[in-house]
């Protein structure tokens, strides 16, 4: 019996920090760490997309290291990673004309146009999902030298969108001077 509840106690002091390596947001789970390439990158935050009143996405944004401030991350060089989970079923066009709209909101004429061809690249990646169904996960992933990837329920979408700076233009969507959600903003800056 002693040698049983040993195991037991081993067992649950092995699992102890798998169980609370990951959060959970309006039931979905977001993990500690992601994985691109052969970089880890840390959970910064996390946070909920709601319009009116209601939930429209839960996000995640990884990094390199954490950070609080929304020009540092938008500066920060190397691999970054948001993580967004459907809380509801929308349109491919649906999700795409909020992104869009978000860009705008964020970034001068000048920046609308030297990114034209790059955002036409994201609303057409976006555009060809159909309907997107609740639960399904979308990343927008920087790739040092390969660039900014569009992944849906794993799969790429689209070709990847050359240059750092896109992607780091693209986080304005979120962590911009007028976020699609405020809240939002703050939680993926590591505020609750």
């Amino acid at each position: 019996m002693n040698s049983w509840i040993r195991s037991l106690a081993l067992g649950l002091a092995l699992a102890a920090p798998f169980a609370w390596s990951a959060v959970e947001v309006k039931g979905v789970r977001f993990e500690d760490t992601r994985q691109i390439g052969t970089q880890t990158l840390q959970r910064n935050g996390t946070g909920v997309r709601v319009k009116l009143v209601f939930d429209v996405y839960a996000a995640s944004l990884y990094l390199p290291r954490k950070e609080t401030s929304a020009a540092a991350v938008m500066s920060m060089p190397g691999p970054k990673s948001l993580q967004i989970v459907l809380l509801r079923e929308l349109s491919g066009e649906e999700f795409a004309d909020a992104m869009m709209t978000g860009f705008r909101q964020n970034h001068s004429e000048a920046d609308q146009a030297r990114y034209k061809t790059r955002l036409e690249e994201v609303r057409s990646a976006m555009m060809a999902f159909g309907k997107v169904r609740k639960g399904t996960v979308v990343h927008f992933e920087l790739v040092p030298g390969v660039g900014t990837q569009l992944l849906v329920n794993g799969e790429r979408k689209g070709n990847p969108m050359p240059g750092e700076d896109f992607y780091n233009a693209m986080l304005g969507i979120w962590l911009g001077d007028q976020p699609v959600d405020k809240s939002l903003k703050a939680g993926l800056l590591g505020g609750s």
